[in-house]
């Protein structure tokens, strides 16, 4: 198949190589062999830039470690609440959970949440050009409608979009405690839209002091220029959490500017958070959370024909306007000396999206979206000796979303639909002679219009040495429920009803400290199996069309017509080298495949990496470098659109003048590497920033 006219990315229409199966390259390099997922071997063989950079990061790494010595910092013991929505040590929830903190944010002036992730094992980042365009984080493989965001336990996934994805290309990094990502399916906890996993933002609330502020503005390359403020603190029985931010990028073209298209894209975002918890007394407290984005992105959707058989994005003057406003109210109320905890909550969100100029149409506003997404949640946790908690609890989501298109060339169109989902869940966690540790949960979600679903989650930690060495293994099932946009839109099923997606992974691995703690690495193997995973399929209208199909759905509709899988292994590497040096390291080797056809998924590396040092010489000084990699993979379906390899250096400093003023820069892309991350979309070429940050 060449090309076809199908669903885009945020409801948008556009003309691309529809399919999402590729095959990926057998091989990486760096003249050594590494065993396949699938069996065999690689020749490692890859560009000498890459090649030379791990290497240099990896000898470093290693002469530190090859001599015993004396380490100031420990890399400490993590607590994550999303495991088992408990707070928990990472080392006993016997699942692959990374955490990226606050202060590592600030130190390598992350701005986007999406470049944060980047960083993390099993995730593929895709942005569809520069700063702002959309983005997508797929989280071991799985399709990017299957990954649950979270802000301050807030779901922010869009009701409105194909895929009920979170727009993670409008997340900002303002006024972040921490985020934790959970990685493997976690029906049992979550439900719908966590196949792939969870990706969970928490943003700073209370603290010692009654208040504490945080400022930042900088400006760089494209014309861009970002304001941040946060303020956080206790007041007697209030505590409390607030930030702002605002950012304008000129930005580049979202088309490949080398490909002949010098309109640049820009991007405004506006955006809030609030996190409030008000103590009533010592055993009931509120807490009242909200977030808020207001942003308008220019975006490319003009096409032009490449020969022999395909469409490559050109400028155009298409832009879109996205709000999102999401609110959380709950009761927290603590019972028998803390032994039973219980939250109820309501939570919201409200979302509009509007499509505007498109390149294939004369009117302004060419489509309208609003989503809406209700939520009751109630939980109790009973806790009555230390080694054996009880979790459970009942929720009730509705969603609706309502579709709008306008047309110069015919009258307008309108969609709509709407979900009703009751769910009930159960999950203990024993530890067994301090040192084994065993959850079991069970999940079952009654759809309204898709009827029952019983989702389990099995797992198993068990420290050795002295908490040095940690064995770990995990069974978790995900399901997702065909998308609002899949059931309702113009390109809906027109033969039958679709079916759930539904997916069954499994993980086994280790971590081991070592010299104290202060390095710390782990490696895991994983698997992912997805039955009726939904796709886009084009009927071939002209050689063989299907009996009445192409009467009404001549450019497409959503089938269960995939059964999928994603294996392979990742591993972790986090030195803390004195007082002065941190290293972090991270490797993925992974195969996405669709099992219909043999080949994998579209833009999924078979290998992405990245490395990143930090160097504190003197106490007011720091710098660093960090190192992403990623690997070959295609576009589209049939090995069609190849996308080669790249890598990118970003490098990072700040000073410390006084105790409440830190001046700051950084450099992207330091060596201007020149890539698509989807194919005929460019990426942003060397730039710099700098900046200047107050503390009180």
């Amino acid at each position: 198949m060449s090309s076809c006219v199908r669903p885009g990315c945020a409801g948008r229409v556009r003309v691309t190589a529809c399919g999402d199966a590729l095959k990926s390259p057998r091989g990486v390099s760096f003249d050594i062999h590494l065993v396949s997922p699938r069996g065999g071997f690689w020749n490692v063989n890859q560009e000498a830039a890459m090649r030379h950079s791990l290497v240099v990061f990896c000898s470093v790494l290693l002469g530190f470690l090859a001599t015993p010595r004396a380490f100031a910092d420990d890399v400490a013991e993590s607590v994550v609440v999303t495991a088992t929505r408990t707070p928990q040590p990472a080392e006993k929830t016997g699942e692959s959970v990374s955490i990226l903190t606050g202060t590592e944010l600030d130190v390598q002036q992350i701005v986007s949440v999406t470049d944060a992730l980047e960083k993390i094992p099993g995730i593929v980042v895709v942005r569809n050009g520069g700063l702002g365009q959309n983005a997508t984080a797929s989280i071991r493989g799985a399709e990017v409608g299957q990954t649950l965001v979270l802000v301050d336990g807030i779901r922010i996934n869009d009701p409105s979009t194909v895929d009920n994805q979170a727009l993670l290309g409008d997340v900002l990094v303002n006024n972040i405690d921490r985020i934790e990502i959970l990685r493997g399916p976690q029906g049992a906890l979550y439900g719908s839209d966590a196949i792939g996993g969870v990706i969970d933002i928490l943003t700073r609330r209370g603290g010692d002091a009654p208040f504490a502020l945080r400022a930042s503005g900088e400006g760089g390359s494209f014309g861009t220029y970002r304001f941040n403020t946060g303020a956080n603190g206790s007041i007697s029985d209030v505590e409390y959490g607030a930030a702002a931010n605002f950012l304008h990028s000129g930005g580049i073209s979202a088309a490949d500017s080398r490909n002949g298209n010098p309109e640049a894209d820009a991007y405004t975002n506006a955006g809030a958070t609030e996190n409030v918890r008000v103590h009533l007394n010592d055993a009931v407290s509120v807490d009242l959370r909200s977030y808020y984005t207001n942003t308008r992105d220019d975006f490319d959707d003009n096409f032009v024909f490449v020969p022999p058989a395909t469409f490559r994005v050109a400028d155009s003057a298409a832009y879109g306007r996205n709000t999102l406003l999401a609110g959380y109210a709950g009761l927290n109320l603590d019972l028998l000396d803390g032994a039973f905890g219980n939250r109820l909550a309501l939570i919201g969100s409200d979302s509009h999206r509007a499509f505007y100029n498109s390149a294939f149409d004369i009117v302004h506003k060419n489509s309208s979206n609003k989503g809406i997404a209700e939520r009751l949640e109630y939980q109790g946790i009973v806790k009555l000796i230390p080694e054996d908690e009880l979790t459970f609890g009942a929720e009730y989501q509705r969603i609706s979303f309502q579709g709008k298109t306008f047309s110069g060339f015919g009258p307008s169109s309108s969609d709509s639909g709407r979900s009703h989902v009751a769910s009930f869940y159960a999950q203990n966690m024993l530890t067994l002679f301090e040192q084994l540790t065993l959850t079991a949960g069970l999940r079952h979600d009654d759809d309204r219009e898709f009827g029952g679903h019983n989702s389990v989650k099995l797992a198993a930690a068990w420290s050795l040495n002295e908490g040095d060495t940690v064995l770990h293994a995990n069974y978790g099932d995900g399901f997702k429920a065909p998308t609002l946009f899949e059931q309702f839109s113009d390109f809906s099923n027109p033969m039958h009803a679709l079916r759930p997606e539904v997916a069954h992974g499994w993980e086994f691995g280790a971590s081991q400290r070592l010299f104290g703690g202060a390095v710390v690495a782990k490696a895991a193997y994983f698997e992912r199996h997805t039955n009726d995973q939904i796709d886009f399929f084009v009927p071939d209208c002209f050689s063989n069309p299907p009996p009445d199909v192409c009467k009404v759905r001549p450019f497409g509709y959503y089938d269960n017509i995939k059964r999928t899988e994603a294996k392979g292994v990742e591993i972790e590497a986090m030195a803390r080298l004195g007082d002065t040096l941190a290293l972090d390291a991270a490797f993925t080797d992974m195969t996405s495949t669709d099992r219909t056809t043999d080949l994998d998924l579209a833009r999924r590396p078979h290998i992405t990496a990245s490395a990143t040092a930090t160097w504190t010489p003197l106490p007011d000084w720091t710098a660093g470098a960090t190192l992403l990699y990623v690997g070959k993979r295609f576009d589209a379906a049939g090995e069609i659109n190849p996308l080669p390899a790249n890598t990118v250096v970003n490098v990072f400093a700040s000073h410390r003048l006084t105790d409440w003023l830190e001046l700051y820069a950084r450099a992207e892309n330091l060596f201007d590497a020149h890539y698509e991350p989807v194919f005929g979309y460019g990426a942003p070429g060397r730039a710099a920033y700098g900046g200047i940050r107050l503390s009180y």
